[in-house]
């Protein structure tokens, strides 16, 4: 029996392409559709036909119908108990820093000390007492943009004055300057004059998009990478992304090894315990072990693979209580394709509806 996947866009009218392409590869397995999920329609449209599984792409770009999204997929995940893929706490989660740090804190999951002030006086007593750099974040925002490091007191109260002022702070609503391809990019540009109207609305939106009257304050972990372990399914990859400048985040520099097992083990304690099948996970190493940076269920790919083990991309899956690296290519279409491929597996012999 074919699984029957509704596939829910969000407010960017191609950010869904990716799940249409997975469907279509696996077309002898499954049936699709898409809803809108920010149009007025959209609760009418999901259940105008039978369905089995709602896949999500939740919007990352404005506060706004992020909030959207995450409000309708609490109605369709949590009071109807539909089935959601990404599952909706990890939808929760994603592109929204303020709650991932209570989330960590709440479930003891080891992460940098994170502070969340909506009072201006009590966050400059917090610097005036406080050690340097300290990260600042906006509450949305991907690949870096919108994190600064405060070197010092007055760097960090004059970010705070901006956040508790009509200038707000803004994300990078322009070009990110960390990564190169500049040629590249200007020449697809040049052939795609419609792609570049896109581009340039979309940092128009991100523009618009400013955070006022709170503000987010990390602690700041020394490092020379992130590690970045993504789950799919039952599938575990891993490499190293790289700093440029002082960021590690949106520099799309990596370097591919063998990860430590303990990391895959902290990786997989963390997903099952909260049953994650969608999740790339950022992680620090310090003086006090692992600790998570990031938690995105969707993510970006810039490379064909997520891990290479001795020249070898592949994947490490868990069986008889110990990793089995797997040679192959399971991350096509920017690990699309490998979802669909889990769920057409794993509820492919089940009667949902």
């Amino acid at each position: 029996m074919k699984i029957r996947f509704v596939i829910m866009a969000n407010e960017r009218a191609n950010d869904h392409l990716l799940w249409i392409r997975a469907c279509e590869q696996y077309k002898e397995k499954n049936s699709f559709r898409v809803v809108n999920l920010t149009s007025d329609n959209w609760f009418e449209e999901i259940r105008s036909e039978p369905f089995d599984i709602l896949l999500a792409k939740p919007g990352g770009v404005t506060s706004l119908f992020k909030q959207l999204y995450d409000e309708r997929i609490y109605i369709l995940g949590k009071v109807l108990q539909y089935i959601i893929y990404p599952s909706p706490d990890e939808i929760f989660i994603y592109e929204n820093k303020r709650l991932l740090s209570f989330w960590l804190k709440a479930n003891e999951i080891p992460h940098p000390v994170t502070h969340v002030f909506y009072n201006i006086a009590e966050a400059e007593q917090f610097l005036k007492r406080g050690t340097y750099p300290v990260i600042g974040k906006v509450n949305i925002g991907a690949s870096g943009s919108g994190v600064i490091i405060l070197k010092d007191e007055n760097e960090a109260i004059e970010y705070l004055k901006q956040i508790f002022s009509d200038k707000g702070a803004r994300r990078r609503h322009g070009p990110n300057l960390n990564i190169g391809g500049w040629g590249k990019r200007a020449f697809f540009y040049l052939k795609n004059p419609s792609s570049l109207s896109s581009k340039i609305e979309l940092y128009k939106t991100i523009g618009r998009d400013i955070q006022k009257d709170f503000v987010i304050f990390q602690e700041y972990i020394p490092h020379s990478f992130e590690w970045r372990v993504v789950r799919i399914g039952d599938s575990f990859f891993a490499h190293k992304k790289l700093k440029s400048g002082d960021k590690a985040s949106g520099a799309l520099l990596k370097s591919y090894c063998d990860p430590p097992s303990a990391l895959l083990d902290f990786v997989k304690e963390i997903t099952d315990r909260h049953n994650f099948f969608s999740q790339a996970v950022d992680i620090f190493e310090s003086d006090r072990g692992y600790l998570v940076n990031e938690m995105q269920c969707i993510f970006g790919q810039s490379d064909p693979h997520q891990m290479i083990v001795n020249c070898k991309p592949g994947r490490y899956i868990f069986s008889d209580a110990k990793w089995i690296f797997e040679e192959g290519d399971f991350n096509s279409n920017e690990s699309y394709d490998a979802r669909v491929l889990w769920l057409t597996e794993k509820y492919g012999d089940q009667q949902l509806r």
